[in-house]
């Protein structure tokens, strides 16, 4: 028994069958994360290693080809690249695309540890982390307050707003840019250490031991249990500076004996106490001046978040805006966190695009077959089979940890039109036999099975023709097999639904519409495609009947494709288009070894410029950094310009890309 026969014999195994693929498929749906492309990067893992104090060369002699000679034998690997610059060492490594990451990780920490004996002593442990896409940031939050420095903003960013921003579900890490933490700087006097034979180890094994409270005991009583505290902690400056380091002979009368070191300490002379304050000045200031963090001119932290690997981006951008609305209130100080950069509007916009433009296929697929068909009952099974056929691609798509993109949605509007194709063979074909006079169920059965063969056949030859992408290798593979699951699965759930439930549905709504019952509509298209077919014998009568029509008509054919072929190799040739996305990134890049002043002082010449557009309205918002984004080098910087919608704006993101590059003379690479 064919499944047709079975579908119309059993109406309510074609039901449930529907009803079930479409249950699972809107679980899919809403289960599948989303995003602009597909997850086509390789997988990389970064080591990178600090040393400070020692040169360039130092470090890719004593660590960069130790590290590089012991992982260059692990499985897997695509490329390697390292640099060393003064005090760091960073080693990148690329892996083939087939490669897990976890697992190419884990191979990489096995073989830096059988080389971390040969490592300098004084160099810190290898930082091992992965990195793909999803470590770049995906949304960009501001933090300013019109009372609070940027040491108290940082400071309160770090204690309540890192961990709260975290929590966010589909949110991995938070940066956090521009920060500017609270730390005790101790400013060391030479001559007065120097004078009291004292040296920074000194200094350094102090702090070490003394900043800190020791366990101290307990106090144990037959009616209460006590804890003893011993409070040895330094919190101000003035603490500090009773911090003792040392115990030396008596202490100097005059201050020419306290500059030199030559004096010695007279016999007999009674011992005192050296303290921090003695021979260094204290100040409440920032771990590390050398941090800059700036949106529309004004001076502020960023906290930049990253997104997990199977997060939905859209929701992810939804959470965060609730969540701003719930924090603000709570702030201290007309303390306010804005959304700078969101880089999810243009996927939210292009897959808004995309769904209308589904939906309208959806619509004038229905208007077609309403035209052609001539009955609202035999044109709206196939605008049943149609949205179905896209719902039940999802339950594939889910399990094999794909996600909604555009391309997929491009495989499911390209689908639409394959989709309908079959259920439009079956059930014309049984609203023939209907207009012949055959009952509904009999003629539901047979006309089914008439094509039966014949839709099965078309659905294996579009399969064909769509899996060989399954199988590309390298970057182009990884690109394009979602989109080639899509439509295959979409072809293969359309011919299952095509030979079930449209000859169910077929068995109870048809009914005959030719003859003199026939609507006005039917009539008309009837006539108008008995004179295409009359046309179109003519043509072949006059084709077949001379050897002059055939020839010429081949000689046009044959320019045609020839000047096709022309074309095809005059166009330009890009992976993806360029398209306008609202957003110019800024990359600043000093000379290498340039220090934290020098680029700050290139990025002075890229904040007018960046002003200047937004006050021409064609921007909101602009950010700019340094160093660069995830930890860079200093002589690295950062820069976003949020543009406005493109009916607010005579200049597209291209053209003002290119303007800022003209302008700025090559310190600096603006791209869209």
């Amino acid at each position: 028994m064919m499944l047709s026969d079975l579908s119309v014999r059993r109406p309510v195994f074609a039901t449930v069958a529907a009803i079930i693929l479409a249950v699972i498929g809107i679980a899919a749906f809403f289960a599948l994360p989303v995003r602009e492309l597909p997850n086509v990067d390789p997988p990389q893992v970064s080591i990178t290693t600090t040393y400070v104090g020692a040169s360039a060369e130092v470090i890719e002699e004593k660590i960069t080809q130790l590290i590089e000679q012991q992982v260059s034998g692990i499985q897997g690997i695509d490329r390697v690249t390292s640099s060393s610059r003064d005090g760091s060492s960073r080693i990148s490594i690329a892996f083939t695309l087939d490669r897990n990451l976890d697992e190419a990780a884990n191979d990489v920490r096995d073989a830096v540890s059988r080389v971390l004996s040969r490592l300098p002593d004084q160099a810190d442990a290898p930082r091992i982390a992965k990195a793909n896409a999803d470590a770049s940031p995906l949304i960009f939050i501001t933090f300013s307050s019109p009372t609070m420095s940027r040491l108290q903003l940082s400071d309160y960013g770090n204690r309540y707003l890192v961990q709260r921003l975290s929590t966010i579900p589909g949110v991995a890490t938070v940066y956090v840019a521009g920060a500017q933490l609270y730390s005790m700087r101790v400013w060391l006097n030479a001559s007065q250490m120097a004078a009291r034979g004292i040296t920074v180890e000194d200094v350094i094994n102090s702090l070490n031991a003394q900043n800190l409270e020791p366990a101290a005991g307990a106090l144990e009583s037959t009616a209460n249990d006590f804890t003893i505290r011993v409070n040895r902690q330094y919190i101000t400056p003035e603490q500090f500076a009773t911090l003792p380091i040392t115990i030396s002979g008596a202490r100097p009368t005059s201050s020419s004996a306290l500059a030199s070191p030559e004096t010695p300490a007279a016999a007999g002379d009674q011992p005192y106490v050296v303290r921090l304050g003695d021979i260094a000045r204290l100040e409440e200031g920032a771990e590390e001046r050398r941090s800059d963090f700036r949106s529309n001119g004004h001076e502020q932290i960023g906290f930049a978040l990253t997104r997990q690997s199977q997060a939905n981006d859209l929701q992810i951008s939804a959470a965060v805006k609730q969540a701003l609305d719930q924090i603000n209130p709570t702030l201290p100080g007309g303390a306010h966190l804005d959304l700078a950069v969101d880089y999810t509007v243009f996927t939210s916009s292009a897959i808004q695009e995309v769904w209308i433009t589904m939906g309208l296929s959806l619509v004038l697929v229905g208007l077609v077959n309403m035209l052609f068909l001539g009955d609202w009952r035999a044109a709206v099974i196939p605008a049943i089979v149609a949205p179905l056929s896209i719902l039940s691609t999802f339950t594939v798509l889910a399990p094999l940890g794909f996600s909604i993109n555009l391309l997929t949605l491009l495989a499911l509007v390209l689908a639409i039109g394959l989709v309908v194709d079959d259920a439009i063979v079956v059930v014309e074909n049984i609203q023939r036999r209907v207009d012949d006079g055959e009952a509904p169920v009999l003629a539901a059965e047979r006309g089914a099975r008439q094509v039966f063969f014949a839709v099965v056949a078309t659905t294996i030859v579009l399969i064909s023709v769509f899996a060989p992408l399954m199988f590309l290798p390298g970057y182009i593979g990884r690109l394009f097999v979602e989109l080639a699951v899509a439509i295959a699965s979409a072809i293969f759930f359309s011919a299952f639904l095509a030979l079930s439930l449209s000859p169910m549905l077929a068995s109870k709504l048809l009914r005959p519409h030719k003859g003199e019952g026939a609507s006005f509509l039917v009539r008309k298209v009837d006539a108008a495609m008995d004179r295409l077919r009359h046309s179109y014998r003519n043509s072949l009568d006059m084709l077949l009947g001379g050897k002059g029509g055939a020839i010429a008509i081949g000689g046009v054919l044959a320019f045609v494709a020839v000047l096709a072929v022309g074309l095809f190799m005059l166009l330009p040739q890009e992976l993806v288009p360029a398209e306008d996305r609202g957003r110019v990134d800024v990359n600043i890049s000093a000379p290498e070894g340039s220090g934290y002043d020098y680029t700050m002082r290139t990025a002075a010449r890229v904040e007018p410029l960046l002003e200047h557009l937004r006050q021409e309205g064609l921007a909101d918002r602009y950010i700019i950094g340094v160093p660069g984004f995830g930890g860079a080098q200093y002589n690295t910087g950062f820069g976003s310009l949020v543009l406005k919608d493109w009916s607010q704006r005579h200049q597209s993101a291209q053209q003002i890309a290119a303007g800022l590059n003209r302008q700025l003379g090559g310190i600096t690479s603006a791209r869209v």
